[in-house]
């Protein structure tokens, strides 16, 4: 927790928060952040004239200062049946990350709201700010349970049509889902949102250790497929996940997402501290 006191959230775009806060935008107006200088213009404000340039040139130059702006940062945080697969479980991994992420947004007083998403939106934590609303960060975490198929069109759709401010969106995910990603994204991919997705992958799905004649049973709507696992099968599974993994970040790039694809095994301290600054999500 120390180490993430040092940590804020960070926006490639230049997004209007909805109050003052404690993060310097890239857009100019009134703080004690100084950021440059322009000419001025009959209407401007007297108060930033800058008199020591006036002394030296005769000129009238007005002081501009980076304004400090809250962020929303909506979490959107996958409990669906399949993430409870893997050891140790995507949906550890995914509640470890919401955490880190959570804490820093809400220490640093920008907004924070959490949907968890599974056959749409099934659970929600809005609106929080401040230290003091570490507790119920934690509780929300704690309780929120996992199960259920996945419609992640559905999902984005609310948190689009329940938007609280500009701000950051970032997926918890692992991505697979039957009916694509791409139409659900669309609908964060706005003015509004910085979208980040972080894929969140079980070492058994990257790397399967099956063999032999085998019923797989999907566990979110119980669609079976019968299959004889050999070398040659799992080498070309390997080389689709990577391609569809590939494509994903692919179609994030076009769009101006971040993308970050972690193993449910990764340490998350790792992946906060230096994936994500490294990544643009956290400075």
């Amino acid at each position: 927790m120390a180490r993430l006191d040092g940590l804020d959230l960070a926006s490639r775009r230049m997004l209007r928060g909805q109050t003052q806060g404690q993060r310097l935008s890239k857009r100019r107006g009134q703080s004690v952040e100084f950021a440059d200088h322009r000419q001025y213009t009959a209407g401007d404000d007297l108060r930033f004239l800058d008199w020591n340039i006036y002394a030296r040139l005769e000129q009238l130059f007005l002081k501009l200062f980076l304004e400090e702006q809250d962020l929303t940062l909506h979490i959107l945080m996958d409990v669906s049946e399949s993430t409870t697969m893997g050891q140790p479980s995507k949906a550890l991994f995914i509640r470890k990350m919401a955490a880190a992420l959570g804490y820093v947004g809400v220490v640093h007083h920008n907004r924070v709201a959490i949907s968890a998403f599974a056959n749409g939106v099934t659970m929600q934590l809005a609106n929080q700010r401040g230290r003091g609303c570490i507790s119920r960060l934690a509780e929300f975490l704690l309780t929120v349970e996992n199960g259920g198929p996945t419609a992640f069109e559905k999902a984005c759709k609310q948190v689009v049509q329940d938007r609280i401010g500009s701000g950051v969106v970032v997926v918890l995910s692992d991505m697979l889902f039957k009916e694509g990603y791409e139409a659900g994204l669309k609908r964060l991919f706005s003015r509004h949102y910085d979208v980040y997705v972080i894929q969140t992958l079980s070492p058994e799905e990257r790397q399967p250790t099956l063999s032999g004649d085998l019923k797989l049973v999907d566990v979110e709507d119980a669609d079976t497929a019968e299959v004889t696992m050999s070398a040659a099968l799992v080498s070309y599974y390997r080389k689709t996940l990577a391609s569809y993994c590939d494509q994903l970040q692919q179609f994030c790039t076009r769009h101006g997402a971040g993308y970050v694809l972690a193993g449910s095994d990764a340490s998350a301290e790792r992946l906060t501290l230096n994936t994500l600054r490294k990544s643009g999500l956290l400075r």
